[in-house]
């Protein structure tokens, strides 16, 4: 199986890139702190669900690193918060995305609990 094909790879990278493209319209001044962290962590959903399929031979490793996965997804979430506080996005921005990465979580969870459906 390709990690380009799980669901929760596919929803992670469009949220990802979500984030870039209203993240582009932040001021200046937040390139190296808040528009940098807000893309890193989106990235890093979908880089560590890619990781982690190449580890789905040992089902610890596999957990682990969508464990490592979920953590950055609650991440992003924070900087949504953070970008909506500092109104460089609108609320409803905030609630769709954080909606979508709410269903990111939900799919990794289903991973987590169930890893023999993906080893």
């Amino acid at each position: 199986m390709r990690f380009q094909d799980l669901l929760a790879y596919k929803k992670s990278f469009e949220l990802a890139m979500d984030i870039y493209s209203i993240s582009k319209n932040f001021p200046s001044e937040e390139k190296y702190s808040l528009t940098d962290q807000i893309r890193r962590s989106s990235r890093s959903v979908s880089a560590n669900i890619a990781e982690a399929s190449r580890k789905r031979r040992y089902e610890k490793h596999f957990i682990s690193k969508l464990t490592d996965s979920d953590a950055e997804n609650a991440e992003t979430q924070v900087w949504l918060e953070y970008s909506n506080a500092c109104n460089y996005i609108n609320k409803s921005d905030l609630e769709a995305f954080t909606a979508k990465s709410f269903e990111v979580g939900k799919l990794l969870n289903y991973m987590m609990n169930n890893p023999d459906k993906f080893l």
